[in-house]
């Protein structure tokens, strides 16, 4: 595990917000050249703990232990002058400015020239030259951030750390939205940073990688303290009882043996979008059944539930709803007709990012109920607070009151709020597309259960995930996407992970 050299102490830290405990007595530590995962579900205080040690937060009470130095609470210049560096799930790189720009920013190398501090280019492009091949990352040093994927202005976060010559990294969620080549890169750079001292603290809900990648192992629940452990010492099984405190389903089958499995309740015929990212695609959804998408990146599963909500423009085609045939046009009409859809990327088209709860939750049953396509008859207090009081009690929302801006709440929670507004407009069709991405294993356990009782109650399910895993414990059929087009239909008896990666990796006809 290399040195025990610990290089920072954080000691019986207690956090308050308006009177709510978030963390209670938390004492963590990390040591140089070990890769420390820091575990718990949404809400259990994890980025909270890391705010206070970047700075962006002060403790109630406790004590931080830096280079020997005690501080009873850390500036965002103490936290980067001792080299602690963090990098948010929500990457904060400037898409407007080039990557060799990116990596300087605050921190621009300057020269003398006649008396004054001039910018010293020469060594920028020296350093970021350096970086940027210690870190992966294969483009031109003035190529705009705006052209990286992900997973390259990941490499540049980690690049913009090291330009600090930060001790201390924190990576919050790093796999979230990578591929599985894109996270094998991602641990090469993190074992290169490990084997140099650095101490690096991960945060992350895929139990799978703490075997790949950690060394210990702290666990949070509900702000309190739960355990360390070594990694090698310990099954993942132990580590989501300590997480969760309680046994996770792994299968979410029907529990309404009533229902009518004939009756077809959504089907899409023949739709095609004008891009043709999608072609001819057809199925039908029956009451009672959850229907899943798997699919490698690029397949079009989303692009054919953003043509079903029309949200994307189709050629051809249409789909019907209990019997009443329709063609998408616009996402107005589709909430209209009853048709939801909770997004992959809920930060940017999930919520409103100024609204409270309240706002969050009822925006959509009082478009729904509106005239003159949503200008008259949007606001009302006393169902306003209606609607978020029933949606923060079914859906077990955790925070302080439903005045709470949304974007306090942890990932798992925003997302419940996302599904509390489509539930408040009494959708009878939701789509679901990576409903559980950045989210703990408590709470996507609860998501599981609640697409379950969606179906049971007889509304219209379909749920595209990039774990298969996931399908397989949710979903009755197992449509597998290939090409902009179902290669395959699969039962939940049929379905395997195997049988699934062969019809998606098989080359021949679908």
């Amino acid at each position: 595990m290399g040195s025990l050299e610990k290089l920072v102490e954080m000691r019986n830290i207690t956090k308050k917000f308006s009177g709510v405990t978030a963390l209670n007595d938390i004492s963590f530590d990390i040591r140089r050249g070990e890769v420390h995962i820091l575990l718990g579900e949404n809400g259990a205080g994890k980025s909270t703990l890391m705010k206070i040690l970047s700075g962006a937060y002060q403790p109630t009470s406790g004590t931080i232990v830096l280079k020997g130095k005690e501080y009873d609470q850390l500036t965002p210049k103490d936290s980067y002058e001792n080299g602690i560096s963090i990098i948010y799930q929500e990457l904060s790189v400037i898409n407007e400015l080039s990557v060799q720009e990116n990596l300087f920013v605050g921190k621009l190398p300057t020269k003398k020239v006649l008396g004054l501090n001039i910018v010293d280019y020469g060594k920028m492009k020296e350093i970021a030259t350096v970086l940027t091949k210690k870190v992966g990352l294969e483009r031109d040093l003035n190529t705009f951030v705006e052209e990286l994927s992900i997973c390259e202005k990941q490499q540049l976060e980690i690049a913009k750390s090291l330009v600090s010559d930060a001790d201390i990294i924190i990576m919050d969620e790093p796999t979230t939205s990578l591929t599985q080549e894109e996270t094998d890169q991602l641990f090469k750079i993190i074992r290169q940073l490990k084997s140099e001292g650095k101490g690096i603290v991960y945060i992350s809900h895929k139990l799978k990688e703490l075997k790949e990648i950690g060394d210990r192992v702290t666990v949070l629940k509900d702000g309190t303290y739960v355990g360390t452990r070594n990694v090698s010492e310990v099954e993942v099984k132990d580590l989501v009882t300590m997480m969760v405190g309680r046994e996770i389903k792994s299968r979410y089958p029907s529990n309404n043996p009533n229902l009518d499995k004939n009756k077809i309740i959504f089907e899409a015929k023949n739709i095609t979008r004008k891009d043709e990212r999608v072609k001819n695609v057809s199925f039908k959804l029956h009451e009672g059944e959850i229907i899943g998408f798997a699919g490698l990146i690029g397949s079009g599963r989303s692009e054919l539930m953003n043509a079903v909500f029309g949200a994307d423009p189709i050629k051809t085609g249409s789909i019907s709803l209990f019997g009443k045939e329709m063609k998408p046009k616009n996402e107005y009409q589709s909430i209209k007709n009853g048709i939801a859809f909770v997004t992959e990327n809920r930060r940017e088209t999930g919520f409103f990012h100024n609204f409270d709860i309240k706002e969050n939750i009822s925006i959509l049953p009082f478009i729904k109920n509106s005239k003159l396509r949503g200008t008259w008859g949007l606001v009302n207090n006393k169902m306003e607070k209606k609607y978020a009081a029933e949606e923060k009690s079914k859906l077990n929302i955790k925070c302080s009151s439903v005045n709470q801006n949304i974007t306090e709440l942890s990932g798992g929670n925003q997302q419940k709020v996302i599904l509390g507004k489509w539930m408040a407009a009494e959708s009878e069709l939701i789509i679901f597309d990576e409903p559980t991405k950045g989210i703990d294993i408590g709470s996507k356990s609860e998501i599981y259960t609640l697409m379950r009782k969606l179906s049971d109650e007889g509304k219209g399910v379909l749920m595209v995930s990039s774990e298969l895993p996931e399908l397989l414990a949710v979903c009755d059929r197992i449509a597998v996407f290939k090409d902009g087009n179902i290669a395959e239909i699969l039962t939940s008896e049929e379905a395997t992970e195997e049988k699934i990666m062969f019809i998606l990796t098989h080359e021949g006809d679908n």
